[in-house]
């Protein structure tokens, strides 16, 4: 792993400090520091030119920082000249700061000030006239005829020297407005219908079998570009469009894969993944799907200290889950003996040595200055007698690395001579006791990356400084050389991600265990009920580049309500029951009511409900005293019932000693007494009858509603994060009740999934990849792709109306889903209703139900 960034280390805090005495922001400044080569620049600009003196406002103080990132390749002389460009607001955007620094590139002092301006666009301002007028004149010159070529049009006119400087917003807007007046307002034909969900922008599902959602039966307006089209993912190399030491192997390369993109996957099976995992897995395995290339999962197991078995299930159960099929799944110990002949003819190549005082050699205990280890410099043989001798066990942890040589001067830390191997006193679940020394992840992830034909190495920002010892390491060894690039990681606000801290919160019991739906695992998010579609959905509207997203909790909540809008069927449901009598009914009177799961989406189903002189609303739809703002029941107050025939009014109550309502006397309006004249209702209430004869209503053990396991949007960064656990995140409502559509609903939910996780696990089973998988892995426990993976009870998903989205918890037991009652529904000895609450109906401040 890298070296991790502490913003606290007092050197890195200095530097940030320096940086927001020029205008640049705390988040701004951190970031600036994130890169050791960089901030040196940043650092050297800014005392050079004296710019702590200067009153810069932020927006100038970012293109200095950006300017930092491309000064290297400049002289002093030159440096100075930009950045006093850019203070006196010649300068004003980054692509000018960019065309700058190129230009002075080529042109050394002295610096010919019309030249420059004229290649930077100094002083161009065009007016937004100017601008539509250049627009038109380039449209007419183009073989333009629809709006499909919008984004081609404008990314090629922002392209030409007359609108070069032009703001890319005027330049949008003036083709937009011309495209309206030659093609017509723009269609937006190929959306789906109301009634499905939204789609996720590119992604195939499935790298060998199937797509995420059904494609929409309509035909589609010409496609929009997708998230693997545009951005970060957009501006990616073709295959063999990566540099290799030698273009012999491209060619290799290239015959390898034929010419396809080549990802992976590759978590450790230290830990359950969590939602930030979600964007790794659909941009690894929907990239390649999108460009019609294979996904490998890989375990990146060179840790067996950490590594359980039950991590190695989850990952492919939530790969596929998620929607995906892996090419092959593969392990880094598969090639723990290449890796270690690579690491000998490294020694070989004397860019490889044997230390033994690691430690001290990076400061000691007092982080003193870096010295060289005094066995840099042993003789090629002894390294190698040495390296023998760790894997033989001569050493105990801690007493031998074997070190890459690299550049201890170099800025980037991560070519301080990384450790290669390191001995571990522990066996590894797949390779038993053979191994004394491992391979460390510097020195595996790049040189599996090159077995295995990655076209592209894509990970998070994080990596940045790794990829200079990545191509070292590939170029020292002479072997490919996949592409390493790097996008900004997914986080969310309000939660904790780390494996210790989730542990801890498991092991002294604030969370029940790692899938408590309270947490931001994907185990615990699919036990909530959380569709993997809607996760997929999320993800893929939040776009891919190089900075990271730290997004809101309610953001994410409402992408699911979203999904679950259209998706989700619609049941009746009472949370806190409390009985209504209808005093103007018979006692066997019952009306059966024909009832859609779905007002707008008539493919849900329906069902039959009774209604009969029995009711049960819920209790927080009543109270004593009436208000003029209150619509609900109250004594002598009218009320509709939802999809019901007719309304009630509240004519008296019933109550315990100590004064709780227990019983409300209604009048059925159905226009047969009195007046004949029916209220009419301002409001509408949900409700269930009983009726033994059809089993209404459904009676629910456990109803578990789940609020924010913390106080703060940011509990990791705190001292204790336990101190912020919210003691209210969890309340659980017994006594619940649900229409008896409950039960048909169930039943089809369930064997709908199940028949689809069967169907796409025989696809995936069928393709040659699976049947080479299957005879590679015919003698060890590698987890293979099964139905059980895809489906369980939180299949069964509801709206409760007027209540929240439901799912059926995996505790929970119904024997109408059981194989031998598949012709039967309705409740069984035995059976047991837990509910979790996926998400409210809208966001909620902290109310336990809305």
């Amino acid at each position: 792993m890298p070296p991790k960034f502490d913003p606290k280390d007092p050197a890195i805090a200095e530097l940030i400090a320096t940086f927001q005495t020029i205008g640049l922001s705390p988040s701004k400044a951190t970031d600036a520091a994130r890169n050791p080569k960089n901030a040196a620049l940043l650092k050297d600009l800014i005392v050079t030119n004296s710019l702590h003196a200067t009153s810069l406002d932020e927006k100038r103080a970012s293109l200095i920082a950006t300017f930092a990132i491309q000064a290297g390749s400049l002289g002093e002389n030159e440096r100075t000249y930009v950045v006093k460009a850019i203070v006196d607001g010649r300068l004003k955007s980054v692509d000018q700061v960019s065309a700058a620094t190129k230009y002075l590139e080529s042109h050394a002092s002295p610096i010919d000030e019309a030249s420059f301006n004229e290649t930077c666009g100094v002083g161009v301002n065009l007016s937004i006239e100017e601008v539509s007028t250049r627009v038109k004149t380039y449209f007419d010159g183009q073989n333009v005829d629809s709006w499909a070529g919008l984004m081609t049009f404008i990314n090629s006119a922002k392209a030409t020297p007359e609108l070069r400087w032009a703001s890319p917003l005027e330049v949008k807007t003036a083709t937009e407005r011309l495209f309206t007046e030659k093609f017509g307002p723009k269609e937006t034909g190929g959306k789906p219908k109301a009634k499905e969900p939204k789609a996720p922008t590119g992604a195939k599902a499935d790298t060998t079998a199937s797509d995420i959602t059904s494609p929409s039966s309509t035909p589609a307006a010409p496609p929009e570009r997708t998230v693997f089209e545009e951005g970060f993912l957009g501006k990616l190399h073709k295959p063999g469009g990566n540099p290799q030491i030698n273009p012999k192997l491209t060619q290799a390369h290239l015959a390898a894969t034929h010419a396809k993109v080549m990802t992976r996957f590759p978590p450790e099976p230290n830990g359950f993944l969590h939602i930030g995992h979600s964007k790794a897995i659909f941009i690894n395995f929907g990239y390649a799907a999108h460009y019609g290339g294979l996904t490998y999962l890989r375990y990146d197991d060179t840790n067996p200290e950490a590594e359980e078995a039950r991590y190695f299930e989850s990952i492919l159960e939530i790969v596929r889950w998620l929607g995906f099929e892996p090419f092959r799944i593969t392990y880094s110990s598969d090639y723990f003996q290449e890796l270690y002949d690579l690491a000998a003819e490294l020694t070989k190549r004397d860019k490889a040595y044997i230390c033994e005082e690691i430690h001290a050699a990076r400061g000691g205990e007092n982080r003193g200055p870096r010295t060289a280890c005094l066995h840099r410099t042993r003789p090629v043989e002894e390294s190698l007698t040495e390296f023998q001798a760790m894997k033989d066990g001569k050493y105990k942890p801690g007493e031998a690395t074997l070190r890459m040589k690299q550049d201890l001067e170099d800025g980037n830390p991560q070519m301080w001579d990384l450790i290669a191997y390191r001995v571990l006193d522990a066996p590894h679940h797949r390779t038993g006791s053979k191994w004394k020394i491992y391979p460390t992840y510097d020195f595996t992830h790049c040189l599996v990356d090159s077995f295995e034909n990655i076209s592209h190495s894509l990970c998070t920002t994080e990596f940045i400084q790794s990829r200079q010892s990545y191509d070292w390491l590939c170029d020292a060894l002479e072997v490919y050389k996949p592409r390493q690039s790097e996008y900004g990681r997914l986080s969310l606000q309000g939660t904790v991600m780390s494996k210790r801290k989730i542990l801890k919160l498991v092991k002294l019991g604030h969370v029940k265990d790692w899938d408590d739906p309270r947490l931001y695992t994907l185990i615990a998010l699919r036990r909530r009920g959380v569709p993997p579609a809607a996760i997929i959905n999320f993800v893929s509207s939040l776009g891919v580049s190089t900075t990271g997203s730290n997004i809101q909790t309610t953001r994410f909540e409402q992408s699911i309500r979203q999904y679950l809008e259209n998706t989700a069927p619609r049941l009746l449901m009472v949370l806190k029951p409390l009985r209504v009598t209808l005093e103007n009914v018979a006692e066997d009177y019952c009306e059966m009511i024909e009832k859609p799961f779905h007002p707008k989406v008539s493919e849900l189903g329906k069902s039959m409900i009774p209604f009969t002189r029995t009711l049960y609303i819920d209790a927080d739809d009543f109270r004593i005293q009436d208000s003029k703002d209150y619509f609900r029941l109250a004594p002598g107050k009218t009320v509709g019932l939802f999809q019901g025939p007719h309304p009630i009014t509240c004519t008296s109550f019933k109550t315990d000693d100590a004064g709780n309502v227990t019983e409300l006397i209604c009048r059925l309006e159905n226009g047969t007494g009195g007046s004949g004249t029916v209220p009419k209702p301002k409001a509408f209430i949900q409700w269930v009858a009983e009726h033994a004869a059809s089993g209404s209503p459904v009676r629910v053990d456990e109803a578990r509603v789940f609020l924010p396991l913390f106080k703060s949007d940011n509990p990791a960064a705190l001292d204790d994060y336990l101190e912020d656990i919210n003691p209210d995140s969890l309340e659980v409502i017994q006594g619940a009740m649900l229409e008896v559509g409950f039960w048909p609903l169930a039943k089809q939910s369930f064997q709908a999934a199940k028949a689809e996780a069967e169907k796409r696990t025989a696809t995936a089973a069928s393709s040659v990849s699976a049947e080479e998988e299957k005879k590679a892995h015919a003698d060890d426990d590698t987890p293979v792709a099964t139905a059980a993976q895809l489906f369980g009870n939180e299949v069964v998903r509801f709206q409760g109306l007027r209540v929240g989205y439901f799912a059926l918890d995996k505790e929970a037991h119904l024997g109408c889903l059981a194989e031998e009652h598949e012709d039967k529904t309705g409740r069984f000895e035995g059976d047991r209703i837990i509910l979790n609450r996926i998400v409210s109906l809208k966001e909620d401040s902290g109310k336990a139900a809305s």
